[in-house]
């Protein structure tokens, strides 16, 4: 019987495929159709996605930014933390809406980077109108050339310290390894499948909110040969990448490589950065932004293997106790706990004198916590 049904219906894994397949057709009709733009309409493609995402957003960002303002501006501490509690809630309806829209711009993002990597694979140049992002990149890259009001970019760039020239397009098989990831699903695929290929689909759409994608590897070889071999790709479609693993913790370039669209890293330097942040005294001290999206490659290792090792980190403690914070504030926190518990029990004594007049609660006009 069990045979019956699924020579019917099939087994998950080819009722799953079944379901990307209309999807990789529209993404390869979207391919095809972006053949015929320019390289201008092509990398511009970017920038009608982003202002698409936006447009979908308008409503609630504005339901959220007034409510803000509206907490902000309120003195009754229950009164904004309510209205915060509920700025949360907007928020966390504003990624469902972000993931619709994401969903219906995935074809044609996907197509848009496959068509990016056919069109790097067959020229050797690549001719685009120079803006400021173009030229940015020259100053530090020897693959982006200006001349005049024209931007040259070159097929061919260092990655891993080696030459590399661009020579690979997606398959469909790795279209659908791109929307799997991008459901945040396991991709399981062997080595020299493409998965570093695959990977610049969902990091593509993802990037386009502005949220940021985290890309994560398990040593700093990967996360710097990645960051640099598809790093040119995701620049000529206008977006920024870096990789955290070449500069040192809480500098401005790792700080400055948080905010690129796509970061690169290693699971350990992620994480320190987490506990790092989490000792920080003042916000404008935090590296990592909000969490928005990430990928992690071999994640059997880093999810199992490497988690046996827990992540410890901790701070110097000075040297003489006339240096230490803990001399210092804990007199000071003695004095409040005795304040605030004198205040206690002079509050419990009136109450108690007040039940006792057969006064039990707060009268009209009253405050909140007042009593008569």
């Amino acid at each position: 019987m069990f045979n019956i049904i699924k020579t019917i219906f099939g087994n998950k894994h080819e009722r799953d495929v079944k379901g990307y397949s209309g999807i990789v057709e529209k993404t390869n009709n979207f391919y095809n159709e972006y053949r015929e733009l320019t390289n201008d309409q092509l990398r511009n493609k970017t920038l009608e996605f982003r202002q698409r995402i936006k447009e979908s957003l308008v409503d609630i960002d504005a339901d959220i930014s007034a409510l803000v303002g509206k907490a902000n501006l309120e003195p009754d501490f229950i009164v904004k933390e309510e209205a915060f509690n509920e700025v949360d809630a907007l928020k966390k309806d504003r990624n469902k809406y972000l993931e619709i829209t994401l969903k219906e711009i995935l074809p044609e993002a996907f197509a848009v980077v496959k068509e990016t990597a056919r069109r790097f694979k067959e020229n050797e140049f690549l001719e685009v109108t120079a803006i400021d992002h173009d030229r940015n990149i020259a100053v530090k890259k020897d693959y982006v050339t200006i001349h005049g009001d024209k931007a040259t970019w070159k097929n061919s760039w260092k990655a891993a310290g080696g030459d590399i020239t661009w020579n690979m397009l997606h398959y469909d098989v790795q279209l659908i390894g791109g929307m799997v990831l991008h459901e945040g699903k396991i991709a399981e695929m062997a080595t020299g499948e493409g998965k570093t290929l695959v990977a610049t689909l969902p990091a593509y759409l993802n990037g386009l909110s502005g949220l940021g994608v985290h890309i994560i590897t398990v040593n700093d070889y990967l996360a710097r040969r990645d960051c640099e071999w598809v790093g040119p790709i995701f620049e000529f479609l206008q977006l920024t990448i870096d990789c955290i693993d070449k500069y040192k913790p809480h500098s401005p370039e790792r700080i400055a490589a948080y905010r690129c669209d796509i970061t690169y890293g290693t699971n350990n330097e992620f994480g320190f950065d987490y506990l790092r942040d989490n000792m920080v005294r003042d916000h404008d001290e935090l590296v990592q932004g909000k969490h928005h999206y990430a990928m992690v490659d071999e994640v059997d290792s880093v999810l199992i293997d490497d988690a046996r090792t827990p992540l410890i980190i901790s701070g110097p403690v000075p040297q003489g106790l006339e240096e230490q914070e803990y001399v210092e504030l804990n007199p000071k926190i003695e004095r409040l706990f005795n304040v605030q518990r004198q205040l206690a029990t002079e509050y419990l004594a009136e109450a108690k004198k007040l039940i006792k007049q057969g006064i039990a609660g707060p009268q009209v006009g009253e405050g909140r916590f007042g009593f008569v």
